[in-house]
Formats: C-alpha cells, structure tokens, sequence
C-alpha cells in the first residue's frame, strides 16, 4: 500500500454513462478495502462534490463527460488532492476523438481515416464507415453506417452529442484492446461481438459478447499491438493506467480507434480481464493504480506516473 491509507473513490457523475460508473465504483470500493485501504465512495452528481475532511487521495471510477474530461482533473489539481489515472490535458485530449486523432497522426500512429463533419457538412470518405460523437464514451451514439440509406440517421444521433461528428473509415476485421498499468502493457484481448460490432448492448448485456485473453495471435502482432498501445500512452501524455482500442484489419495491420483514460472496472471489465491474465488479481490491481494517484504533474507519495516502457 501507498504512503497514504484514506481515499474516496468518485463514482456515478452526470454523464450519459452514469450506471456503469456506479458499477465501476462499487466494485474499485470493494478492491481498495480488501488492499487495505480505507476507501470511500463518494456519488458525483455534480461539480460541487465534497470529499471526506481526512481523505489523503482520490480513484476517479468516474466515466464520461466531467470524469474523463479533464474537469474533474483540474477540480482536483486546484485542492491538491492526487488522484490516479491522466492528468486534466491529457484526459481532455484523449476525451476528445478529433483531437486524439490529430495527436495519433502527429506521432505517426496508424488510425483509421477520418474526417470531422460540422452542421451542414457532406461525408467525403466512402462507405463502410463508423460514425461517433466527437466527446462521448461507452459506444453512446456510435454507428456503423454500411448503406447510404442509413446515414442520415446515424448522423443525426451523434450531432445530438455535440457540435461535432468523427466520421471514420470501417476498419474490416479483429476487435482488440491493450490495458496499461504503470508502464506496463497487459496481454492483449479480443473482443467476439456479435456481428463483429462492439455497441452498447454489446458491451453490457451478459452473454451477449465473448472475450479471449491473452488474445489468439502470433507474437509479432501481439507486440505490435503492445507497443502500439505504449506509443498511444505516451503521445496523449497519459500517466497510471488507460486502455487502447483497435481494429486488427484483414491486411493483419492494427489501426488505433482510441484511448480510454478511465476504462470500465468491474470485475468483468476488460482492464481487469487483461490484468488477470498477467497474474494480478483485481484487489492488487486496484491497489497498484492507487499507488500511481498524483497531481499537477507530480507523483503522489504512493508512486510515480509512468509513462509507459514495457510489455508483459
């Protein structure tokens, strides 16, 4: 355990995804305290939340707009109170897909093709493409759009998220994720959804997707993908723990979708699937995240925020 012993962990918040939070929540609460910790939960409903008057530091289960946004982030900061996972700029640049992709292109990071459409604007790219709000999470208002015929639908959905919408070129093939913990990157896994389209449903209803860890694939693409994720990390200047998706093409070439600064976190979550199959039990996981909580840029007394160097 940390050179500190209270913590709250955020949990519920505004957004559109405030159930999976609570659930994330629950189950980080139950980590801490079996690590040891004296952890609390504390239900965000709001900017003018209140933490326990003796907590030392905080784990942010929070998923969405205000948790994974940065603002919460910089709430944070201005107590000085450490928190684990990125900072408030790197959570408010991986929160944002347009300027994710931006920073992945800058780097040199292979990501699908994509374009950004404002209110009026025409898709130039051609059929199949995903269509996703610009500042959303948990697939909300993410389409795959095959036929022209079903384009002004999908949309229109992802504008009522925002002012803008990714338009990006469908990637045929493999759903992966790579889970960073510290500086280091977990075994990849592959997502088996229905169709080959990871939405909603998807995601949370029990059943309905299968999951292979460490993923079927020879070794050199596994390291790709890995080192891949790395690259992501570091680029979007992540610091204690995130998780990158992508496509596996049918070229055998990984494309980067995005990066998630505060992934699901329950037992059953993919980051805790990953973790498992590298021998870290979710207690221990959620406690090794805990010992990464800063803020303003500096290492909290429990750790350092890596910034990702190695692969397992």
């Amino acid at each position: 355990m940390g050179g500190f012993r209270n913590v709250a962990v955020l949990l519920g918040g505004p957004s559109a995804e405030r159930e999976v939070s609570l659930r994330s929540g629950a189950a980080v609460v139950q980590g801490l305290r079996e690590a040891g910790y004296r952890a609390r939960p504390v239900d965000v409903r709001d900017e003018a939340f209140d933490l326990p008057p003796d907590c030392e530091a905080v784990f942010i289960a929070l998923h969405g707009a205000f948790g994974e946004d940065g603002r919460a982030q910089a709430l944070l900061d201005a107590r000085q109170i450490p928190y684990t996972g990125s900072g408030a700029a790197a959570s408010r640049a991986a929160f944002d897909k347009a300027a994710t992709k931006r920073i992945l292109d800058a780097h040199g990071i292979r990501t699908p093709a994509y374009e950004i459409l404002r209110n009026g604007a025409a898709r130039r790219l051609p059929l199949p493409v995903v269509v996703k709000p610009t500042r959303q999470g948990s697939t909300i208002g993410v389409h795959r759009v095959r036929r022209a015929g079903d384009e002004a639908a999908a949309v229109r959905d992802a504008f009522t998220y925002g002012p803008e919408v990714l338009v990006e070129r469908y990637i045929a093939g493999r759903e992966l994720t790579v889970g960073i913990v510290g500086g280091t990157a977990l075994p990849v896994l592959e997502i088996v959804a229905p169709e080959g389209w990871y939405d909603y449903g998807a995601k949370y209803t029990a059943g309905r997707t299968a999951y292979k860890v460490p993923a079927p694939l020879d070794d050199r693409t596994a390291q790709t993908c890995r080192e891949m994720a790395l690259r992501t990390f570091r680029a979007l200047n992540c610091r204690g723990f995130a998780r990158v998706d992508f496509r596996l093409g049918e070229d055998g070439c990984p494309y980067v979708l995005e990066l998630n600064t505060i992934p699901g976190f329950t037992e059953t979550s993919l980051l805790p699937k990953a973790a498992a199959a590298a021998g870290i039990a979710f207690a221990p996981l959620c406690g090794r995240i805990m010992e990464l909580a800063a803020y303003g840029g500096v290492a909290a007394a429990g750790g350092g925020g890596e910034r990702g160097t190695d692969v397992v």
